[in-house]
């Protein structure tokens, strides 16, 4: 049966399923998706085959593009067991349209994955995405079993499986209090000791709600657990310039990435940072679809695919005002921003405070955006124009090191023997480069 597009209908989306919903093997302190559990009481929290089917089909048959993404997510979909995923590989093929490209993904915290599963996602060539919050004592802070044990051990013997097979993977990790002063602890460990080549920093903003409540986005707080509003511009400062001088073009981490788009005039790659949204969905258990990851809850959801076709309920107006909301309901302050073409005002899930002159809507990291994308904007108009002569962005590092050298030779003929040392190191210069011509 031919399915009919409606005239608002998205020629391609990104929809994340949560074959488990909120159920984990895990109980991360900062997980905001776990009370989801309070959506469905009385569930098993399993897709059942027969909505597995549907939910395939609907999917392949709403891409009008040659390429589709099939997207797993939880709670922790490996809990599903390997049987649920090797049927969903074989009805992917079986719907997939002549010359279509289907691209599987997963979300884990890879703690279950053994030889069988590795095996598997290289078999089929599956990109996972796995989280960890930085070296042992960084990742166990808050990333922690049902015994409130670390997580860290069982996460490492799930990577090594990965790395084994050569399964395509990146790192998913979040930004917290608990790693947020820590910046090039974590991105030495992903680069030196996981040999990570994709990277992506997710920041913890868990807002406590007015009501007391955790199946809404409401309040206008936030838990010690979550990052500072200036912090995460902080942290990705940090990561930036070692990684600008350093790793260009070996390490690629998503924001960076996207910035790099933006400066050299590409549309958004990324949701939040694009001008409106509403592309990027998720599916519960039982075929209940919601407008966004971030928003699972009753006011967001759309319908069912079982009574409703997905396309139908991408395309509905609700669905299509929740994206265009996004860029309605910014604030005047970010209108006249800047860095708005970078930014576009963040999520709307983190838009709860104000602004200076008291305008509503303006988004909790405001600060480490604006700080974020002041900092990077020489360096990314460098890298533009490299792209534009069709030369490689990792010339930066030859531009930057030289430009370094050239500032280093100007501090040390000023250097007076009491003075830090322009090396860096801490010490005074008498005590450090100054020590040989004493």
């Amino acid at each position: 049966m031919a399915v009919t597009f409606p005239p608002t209908a998205p020629p391609a989306f990104h929809l994340l399923a949560k074959p488990t919903g909120a159920i984990c093997n895990l109980d991360c302190s900062y997980c905001f998706f776990l009370s989801k559990e309070m959506l469905y009481p009385g569930s098993r929290f399993r897709m059942a085959d027969e909505l597995l089917e549907t939910y395939v089909r609907q999917l392949i048959e709403s891409h009008r593009t040659q390429e589709v993404q099939v997207a797993w997510q939880g709670g922790e979909p490996t809990l599903m067991g390997l049987d649920f995923f090797k049927r969903s590989v074989e009805l992917a093929e079986k719907y997939r349209k002549p010359g279509m490209r289907l691209a599987y993904s997963m979300q884990t915290n890879g703690t279950r994955i053994d030889d069988e599963w590795a095996k598997f996602f290289k078999q089929h060539n599956f990109l996972i995405g796995i989280s960890f919050d930085g070296p042992r004592q960084i990742h166990d802070h808050f990333r922690v079993d049902k015994g409130g044990k670390g997580s860290f051990d069982q996460v490492m013997r799930g990577w090594d499986h990965l790395r084994k097979h050569r399964v395509d993977f990146n790192i998913l990790c979040t930004v917290h209090a608990g790693n947020v002063d820590h910046p090039l602890d974590v991105y030495h460990f992903f680069r030196d000791e996981l040999k990570a080549e994709f990277i992506q920093f997710i920041p913890i903003v868990e807002r406590i709600n007015d009501d007391g409540l955790t199946l809404t986005q409401s309040g206008n707080t936030v838990t010690d657990r979550s990052v500072s509003s200036d912090g995460y511009g902080r942290f990705l400062i940090a990561i930036f310039d070692e990684w600008v001088r350093r790793d260009v073009g070996k390490v690629y981490v998503q924001l960076f990435d996207v910035s790099l788009g933006n400066w050299y005039g590409e549309p958004p790659g990324l949701c939040v940072f694009s001008p409106t949204c509403g592309n990027a969905l998720a599916i519960e258990h039982n075929g209940d679809l919601y407008s966004c990851d971030h928003f699972v809850e009753p006011d967001y959801l759309l319908g069912n695919i079982q009574q409703t076709h997905m396309i139908e309920l991408v395309a509905s107006p609700q669905q299509r005002k929740f994206g265009q909301d996004k860029l309605d309901s910014l604030p005047n302050y970010c209108r006249q921003c800047e860095v708005r073409f970078a930014c576009h005002g963040g999520c709307p899930k983190n838009r709860f405070i104000e602004t200076p002159d008291g305008e509503p809507g303006l988004n909790y990291l405001c600060a480490s955006y604006k700080a974020f994308f002041n900092h990077i904007d020489r360096p990314m108009r460098i890298m533009s124009d490299l792209l534009r002569q069709q030369r490689a962005p990792a010339e930066i590092m030859n531009i930057l090191a030289a430009e370094d050298r050239s500032k280093q030779q100007a501090a040390f003929a000023k250097v007076q023997r009491n003075d830090p040392c322009p090396c860096g190191s801490g010490r005074k210069y008498k005590h450090c480069h100054g020590a040989a011509s004493n």
